[in-house]
């Protein structure tokens, strides 16, 4: 079963991760800014770390292994390690645009324990 979120299908059984339409926007427009965007992916990674446990990595990349796991939203590419797959499955990276805080956010339902930073987690 497919359900849509933001203009994104999404499987019952979830992805990896999941771009809200926000995301994927500010993200484009990220891309649009750098000379080589054809040959960036946006990397999302989970390294140990951070107050709680685990922190979240997110950069672009020029580079991808052969076993990461390459997702497309629109014209968005995100690559996932194997390993950070497992810590991600089902999560959401979101971006909000507010006088509170402007930022990449992401709502993983595998955390069970977050940090007030929101950039950590076990």
């Amino acid at each position: 079963m497919t359900v849509t979120q933001d203009n994104v299908s999404v499987d019952k059984n979830p992805e990896v991760i999941i771009l809200t339409a926000q995301a994927q926007s500010k993200v484009s427009e990220l891309l649009a800014e750098e000379d080589n965007s054809e040959e960036l992916v946006l990397r999302v990674a989970v390294k140990p770390g951070g107050c709680s446990g685990f922190s979240y990595d997110m950069y672009f990349d020029t580079e991808t292994a052969s076993d990461d796991l390459i997702l497309s939203f629109g014209t968005v590419k995100v690559a996932v390690d194997q390993e950070s797959s497992e810590m991600l499955k089902g999560s959401t990276l979101e971006y909000e645009d507010g006088l509170q805080g402007a930022g990449f956010h992401i709502v993983n339902p595998n955390a069970s324990r977050t940090c007030g930073c929101g950039n950590s987690f076990c």
